[in-house]
């Protein structure tokens, strides 16, 4: 039987990366897969094509899970399509880095509103069926840059951290209730992000790394598959780090 067999997932942001990268693995693993995406309507189709080949149903939603309305409307609508909602991957997010002193207002409160309150936004509107189920599981994507902190990145470091708190959080507040929330801190992994460094910042980059190499996304998937399914039933509450061991 495969991990997740009859479940119904939600991955959002997964038109692309490491989001992509889930859904595709959820479906190979037997969940049914609802995702979000914002830009292309042709790569929704198309991953809604490459979903279905695992013999799932999929649904793609644009979306933006950082509008809380929009938010709500999305998971009321996967459980009336779906029956159901069983696992959760809190994936969308961007960058604005630059150093404080120059950072505007502006490029702090979008991080803030795509990383962070986007995970509130879709983990509040599913609260209450998630209760209702008691069963379900919360994968809230943080980042190794939301624990170690990062020159550059004090409003991406900022909404990574607050990932973190927020799902120790509801691990607490809905523990009882056999729901559980935990998060995943990927460190640097091969996305269209790392594919435009220079080959010399790569290098410099995996030297870093006791594992010297980058991670790829199936690294990430791979952890979803193991938070989202059974194998995983008594733990709660937890940062998973994913980055070849750079950060101990």
């Amino acid at each position: 039987m495969k991990l997740l067999e009859g479940k119904t997932a939600l991955v959002t942001g997964a038109s692309r990366g490491i989001g992509r990268a889930i859904a595709l693995r959820y479906a190979e693993q037997g969940a049914n897969v609802a995702f979000t995406y914002l830009s292309s309507v042709e790569k929704g189709e198309a991953l809604v094509a490459e979903l279905e080949a695992f013999g799932v149903k999929a649904v793609g939603y644009r979306s933006d899970a950082a509008d809380f309305a929009a938010a709500t409307e999305l998971v009321d609508g996967i459980v009336k399509e779906f029956g159901s909602l069983d696992i959760i991957v809190n994936n969308a997010g961007i960058t604005r880095d630059g150093l404080l002193m120059r950072m505007s207002e502006e490029d702090w409160d979008q991080i803030m509103r795509v990383n962070l309150k986007s995970v509130f936004n879709v983990v509040k509107a599913a609260t209450r069926t998630l209760m209702k189920q008691r069963s379900g599981s919360i994968i809230n994507m943080s980042s190794v840059i939301g624990v170690v902190g990062n020159a550059g990145q004090a409003n991406y470091a900022a909404s990574k951290a607050g990932i973190i708190g927020f799902t120790k959080s509801v691990a607490i507040e809905l523990g009882s209730r056999g729901v559980r929330s935990n998060a995943i801190a990927p460190g640097f992994i091969q996305t269209d992000m790392t594919d435009e460094l220079s080959d010399k910042v790569k290098a410099e980059i995996e030297a870093k790394i006791p594992m010297k190499t980058l991670g790829e996304g199936n690294d990430i998937a791979d952890a979803c598959v193991f938070l989202g399914s059974d194998m995983s039933k008594y733990i709660t509450g937890q940062v998973l780090q994913v980055d070849g061991g750079m950060f101990t």
